[in-house]
């Protein structure tokens, strides 16, 4: 069948290798062996014979031309690796100084927090007396606290004796109202008497 141009393309590269036309070089000293073979006189079997040479001189030369350019590649894939290592190694590098500079900042949040506290706690304190003029306040206050507890026994006292005497009051008038009410009922009695004596008088 009739191959298209991409797949004459593609058998080309693939038998070309990298382009050089290997192929063509190749191709060319088999006709020349060929002619070679078939040559009848002995200058045309020299004239193919030093075309061989140097077609094989060509194909030599782009084989180590290929050599050399193979080695340079494997020579560039190493120093690829070696950059890639590098730049790994860097990364790694710049993780561990970014977790370290975090560190740092955390505790330097921290060191500002401690002295933010510190600076507001001077502050209160300031605005409080010291502990000689705190001991002197609480010595006055205790003094204070004991006159009033002896102000609260007195009138606690006076208390005590006011519901005593208000008891006694209450218990005279109480038997004062009980010797009124005696003393009506006493009369009630009497007034009764003298109605009944009345009554019987005038019958």
């Amino acid at each position: 069948g009739v191959f298209s141009s991409d797949e004459v393309i593609r058998k080309r590269l693939l038998i070309d290798g990298d382009g050089a036309g290997d192929d063509r070089r190749i191709n060319l000293l088999v006709k020349s062996f060929i002619k070679w073979c078939n040559s009848g006189s002995q200058e045309e079997g020299y004239f193919q014979y030093q075309r061989m040479l140097s077609t094989l001189s060509q194909c030599e030369f782009s084989m180590g031309k290929t050599l050399l350019v193979y080695d340079m590649n494997l020579r560039e894939m190493e120093n690829y690796e070696k950059i890639y290592k590098d730049i790994e190694n860097s990364i790694a590098a710049a993780h561990e100084k970014i977790s370290e500079c975090k560190k740092q900042i955390l505790q330097a949040k921290r060191i500002r927090k401690n002295r933010q506290e510190y600076d507001a706690l001077a502050k209160v304190i300031q605005h409080h007396p010291d502990r000689h003029e705190t001991l002197k306040q609480l010595e006055a206050l205790g003094k204070e606290l004991q006159h009033l507890s002896h102000i609260k026994e007195n009138v606690e006292d006076k208390l005590e004796l006011r519901r005593k005497q208000f008891h006694v009051l209450l218990s005279t008038i109480h038997e004062l109202q009980q010797t009124l009410e005696n003393d009506e009922k006493l009369s009630e009695a009497e007034e009764s008497q003298e109605t009944q004596m009345e009554t019987e008088t005038k019958q």
